[in-house]
């Protein structure tokens, strides 16, 4: 099975073309954007695709990462993999962030459980515990800064992700969230797409909001 992974949820713009059957990673590009995954899409999947010497007709199966993350890229994200696996009519799945960063944890340790915590401001961090086999543990959730610390004081496993450093004393290095492509690649050849299509999972609701009390009468 041929998959073309997506990422928009982060910094990160990416696209990466993947082999199930052999486990080999055909193609990838990803660039380091911040903001504007929607121009920016379109051309790092092409470059995915040139670099698998491959075209959109031989993909089998769409994987997007759903968040949480940026609401913006999220939204980016998910709608291009909807799009691209109507057009081409393949499945189309959803990988979290969170296991991302759990799956490319359980990389560097192995045999070990992971708490995937993701600095969400506002006195909030995302995260979900997943066994040492990549099992969740638990759902995905948003807890206070507090409430993370007390779960983090009872687990028995690495952490990882950009909130580390608010729940781990002694956490040195870099702790960014990064959600490789390749990984979400992988969990998307083995996610069931009897799920129903991907949809974005932000945990929180959005920032900007309308004013109430601004609101114009409609006149018909």
């Amino acid at each position: 099975m041929i998959v073309l992974a997506l990422d928009t949820a982060g910094v990160d713009c990416a696209a990466a073309v993947y082999d199930s059957g052999r486990n080999t990673m055909l193609g990838e590009a990803s660039d380091m954007i911040g903001k504007g995954h929607a121009e920016h899409l379109i051309g790092i999947v092409d470059r995915a695709l040139d670099q698998a010497h491959m075209a959109l007709s031989d993909i089998d199966r769409i994987a997007v990462a759903i968040g949480p993350g940026s609401f913006t890229g999220i939204r980016v994200g998910v709608a291009a993999a909807r799009g691209f696996a109507l057009s081409l009519n393949v499945p189309a799945v959803g990988v979290t962030t969170l296991e991302v960063m759990a799956s490319a944890q359980r990389e560097k340790t192995p045999g070990r459980a992971v708490l995937a915590a993701m600095d969400a401001k506002r006195d909030e961090i995302y995260l979900q515990s997943f066994s040492s086999d990549g099992s969740p543990l638990d759902a995905p959730r948003a807890l206070s800064v507090a409430q993370a610390q007390a779960f983090a004081a009872g687990f028995d496993g690495e952490i990882t992700g950009s909130a580390t450093p608010l729940l781990k004393a002694d956490a040195h290095g870099d702790h960014s969230n990064n959600f490789p492509i390749s990984v979400v690649a992988r969990l998307g050849a083995a996610a069931s797409p009897d799920a129903g299509k991907p949809k974005p999972l932000y945990l929180r609701g959005p920032d900007a909001k309308p004013q109430a009390g601004y609101a114009i009468a409609r006149r018909v």
